[in-house]
């Protein structure tokens, strides 16, 4: 029992909650600088999704807790200071009820991180979808055309292949295909090249191309990748290819007298909706080329019905679970009268809700506990008085 009763002083410690909060700070801080040369998504991936991080302060390396790991500690923290160990008298009902709604902002913050779906739709006006795809994951696609005239997918996930290089292949393996395909390495950003007299390369060259990596961009969503693959038959016959993410057509082979499409592409997502954009309206601020406002006319048809949205940098569209945003616009250098399109941030979120809950259960508490000092100091002064 004493050991568990010091553990439970060590985890409810408000030393221990201020030392997690100025951690909290300084990844924000030392997050917000690395994003300055590397990008968004790199500074999430290094300070905030992660357990443990190597911060390289010049020639010092500085090992640090990531945002994961400080968050989850402070969540018990709070658990064990807040609640376990609060006496449940009316006079902290109201701290007890503001620890329960940051609990609530923390728990919305993990099922955002784990169990959210991200991406965005790009469309021109005239065109229609009911699939987005991620920013930043890819995946393997494997398409069969089935006699019935549909399509029957396979896919692998970004994380079955992504680590695959040299002396680290990533085979991918399922009994509803006559074949495996095993990627022998995989680039994050690199280039299709023609293989010539004049042009080297220390890579692997097939059917007279080859990879060519090239380094991140700051903007990991223009960053295209690509992979070698070995496709294996059932036989053991092994047939090698190059996957690029910009390819327009996928790789075709036959196995077994069944035709297969093979692809690398962003990873996708199936809305229980189709998105239409019937019109795109930008206005741009005075004698200026900078965007003052832009919105999406959209026609979203779902079951055989249709309904007329307006999507604004503002007013998003929630419809079954997901929340579109007016993100951006583009091409970036097109000219007036040029043909434009729309790019709509699509997230599936089951927590979407939860930050704004969160915050009125932390004002209820702050009212109730700033209510009940008030009312014991007017009490306090009445007696003085009398």
């Amino acid at each position: 029992m004493k050991i568990l009763d010091s553990l439970l002083d060590a985890f409810s410690s408000l030393w221990l909650s201020c030392v997690l909060l100025v951690l909290l700070g300084l990844l924000t801080w030392l997050g917000t600088l690395y994003q300055v040369e590397h990008g968004l998504f790199a500074a999430q991936v290094k300070y905030f999704d992660s357990l443990f991080l190597i911060h390289q302060a010049g020639p010092v390396a500085i090992p640090l807790p990531g945002g994961t790991l400080v968050m989850g500690i402070l969540f018990v923290n709070l658990v064990c200071g807040g609640i376990v160990r609060m006496r449940k008298t009316k006079a902290t009902a109201g701290i007890l009820v503001t620890h329960v709604g940051i609990l609530m902002l923390i728990a919305a913050g993990f099922v955002k991180a784990y169990y959210s779906e991200d991406g965005h739709v790009t469309l021109y006006e005239g065109q229609r979808s009911n699939l987005f795809e991620s920013y930043h994951h890819w995946e393997v696609a494997i398409t069969e055309p089935l006699p019935s005239g549909e399509v029957r997918e396979t896919v692998a996930a970004h994380e079955d292949f992504f680590a695959a290089g040299p002396g680290q292949s990533a085979l991918l393996r399922t009994k509803s295909l006559p074949f495996d395909v095993e990627v022998t390495r995989f680039y994050p950003n690199c280039d299709v090249f023609p293989k010539g007299p004049m042009v080297g390369s220390d890579v692997p060259v097939v059917d007279g191309y080859f990879l060519q990596a090239r380094p991140l961009e700051k903007d990991n969503e223009t960053n295209v990748a690509g992979a070698y693959v070995t496709l294996i038959g059932r036989d053991g016959a092994r047939r090698e290819a190059i996957l690029h993410g910009q390819s327009r057509a996928p790789l075709n082979v036959e196995y077994d007298g069944r035709r297969f499409g093979v692809a690398l592409r962003r990873e996708q997502w199936v809305m229980p909706f189709t998105v239409a954009l019937e019109n795109f309206e930008k206005e741009d601020h005075p004698r200026m080329m900078m965007p003052k406002s832009f919105s999406s006319d959209v026609v979203v048809v779902e079951e055989g019905s249709e309904r007329k949205v307006k999507i604004s940098m503002n007013e998003p569209l929630r419809q079954e679970g997901l929340v579109l945003y007016q993100a951006s616009w583009g091409p970036s250098n097109a000219r007036p009268g040029d043909r434009l399109f729309s790019t709509l941030a699509v997230v599936r979120n089951p927590a979407d809700q939860y930050p704004l809950y969160s915050c009125i259960v932390i004002a209820i508490g702050l009212v109730m506990h700033f209510s009940m000092k008030l009312s014991k100091h007017i009490r306090h002064e009445a007696e003085k008085v009398a």
